[in-house]
C-alpha cells in the first residue's frame, strides 16, 4: 500500500476500480483496512478489494501529506509481509506503492535507500538495477541514489557490465527480444568527446562495453547522453544503459511521467512500482492520476506470465 499518507491508497483505489484487473490476476492489497475504507469513501468508490489488513496505522488523528514514523514503519511492514508471501509461493509479483523515505527513516531504518535497495537486502541479491519502461523508451540506470557529486566515484567497469547484462537478460526473458540492441550513454558532455570533457568513458565505460560484448552482439557506445535517448525513441535501441538517475530519468518522464513503470532487475521475483513518490501535496484531494500505478499492475502480469 505504500506510505498510508501519501498518493498510494488512492491510486490503488483508483486502479483496481477497473474491472480488467479482475480478469487479469488474483490481486491481494497488503495494508490498512482504515486507510483504504477511508481512501474508497472519499473517492466515492467501492471496488471489491481482497484485503490483507495488517492494521497498522494509527487512526487518531490521522492526516494525509505528513511525515510520521509509524506510517514508515507500517510502509517497511507491508514490503516484510509481501516479500514473506513471494518466499512461500502465495504470490507470483510484487507492485509497490510509493513510500517516504523520510518517514521510514525516522522509524529507525536509518540506512534505508529505497525499495530496491530494501528488496535486494530482504532476498540476498547482489546484482540488481533500475528499470524504467515506456512503450517507446526502456532505461537502465548504472547508479541510482548516489549524490551528483559522487557519481564518478560509483561508476565502475563492473557495474557498467553487470547493468548491461541485466538489461540484456530481461530484455531476452521477458520481453521476448532474442538479439537485444543497447545504447549506453557516456558520463560527459560529448561522451567526454576524445578526453577533452572528462576520462570516465575511456577508464570505466568502454572496458564495461568491450567486456560484455561477448554475451551481446549489439552494443553500441558510449554515445553522447543528449542524442542517445533521441535515438533509443525512434527503434535503435531495445534500452538505453544510463550512467546516473537523474539522466535517465529526466528524458523518461518527458515522455512517461503519467504512466511510466520502475522494474528491478535481478530480483527472484518480478517487482514494478508507479514511477513517481509520495506526492505528500496532493495527498486526500482525489486528483491523483492512476495512470502509471495501472501501467504498474498490467507489467507485472504480463512478465508474471513468463
Amino acid at each position: 500500500m505504500g506510505d498510508p499518507s501519501g498518493i498510494g491508497p488512492e491510486v490503488i483505489v483508483k486502479a483496481l476500480s477497473d474491472k480488467i484487473f479482475s480478469r487479469l490476476a488474483n490481486i491481494t492489497v497488503i495494508g490498512d483496512r482504515f486507510i483504504i475504507e477511508k481512501s474508497k469513501k472519499d473517492l466515492g468508490t467501492k471496488p471489491e478489494l481482497s484485503l490483507l489488513d495488517l492494521s497498522n496505522v494509527p487512526q487518531n488523528n490521522f492526516s494525509y501529506g505528513q511525515h510520521q514514523p509509524s506510517f514508515g514503519r507500517a510502509a517497511v511492514e507491508y514490503i516484510d509481509r509481501a516479500v514473506t508471501m513471494l518466499k512461500k509461493g502465495e504470490a507470483d509479483a510484487l507492485v509497490t506503492a510509493p513510500i517516504n523515505k523520510t518517514s521510514v527513516r525516522s522509524a529507525g531504518f536509518n540506512d534505508f535507500k529505497g525499495h530496491t535497495e530494501y528488496l535486494a537486502a530482504k532476498t540476498d541479491t547482489k546484482e540488481f538495477a533500475m528499470m524504467f519502461v515506456g512503450k517507446r523508451l526502456k532505461v537502465a540506470l548504472v547508479t541510482r541514489h548516489v549524490a551528483l557529486k559522487d557519481v564518478s566515484r560509483s561508476i565502475s567497469t563492473d557495474s557498467v557490465h553487470k547493468t548491461i547484462m541485466l538489461a540484456a537478460g530481461y530484455l531476452r526473458k521477458y520481453f521476448k527480444i532474442k538479439d537485444p540492441k543497447i545504447g549506453v550513454a557516456g558520463l560527459n558532455p560529448h561522451a567526454g568527446d576524445n578526453g577533452l570533457f572528462g576520462d570516465e568513458e575511456a577508464k570505466v565505460i568502454i572496458p564495461g562495453i568491450k567486456l560484455s560484448l561477448g554475451d551481446i552482439k549489439n552494443i553500441y557506445g558510449p554515445i553522447s547522453p543528449d542524442a542517445i535517448f533521441y535515438e533509443a525513441i525512434r527503434g535503435k535501441f531495445d534500452a538505453v544503459i544510463a550512467m546516473y538517475h537523474d539522466q535517465g530519468l529526466a528524458p523518461f518522464k518527458t515522455l512517461y511521467f503519467r504512466d511510466g513503470v520502475n522494474l528491478t532487475l535481478g530480483l527472484p521475483f518480478i517487482r514494478t512500482s508507479p514511477d513517481h513518490g509520495t506526492a505528500f501535496d496532493i495527498a486526500g484531494k482525489g486528483i491523483a492520476d492512476p495512470a502509471s500505478m495501472k501501467e504498474a499492475i498490467l507489467l507485472a502480469c504480463r512478465l508474471s506470465e513468463n
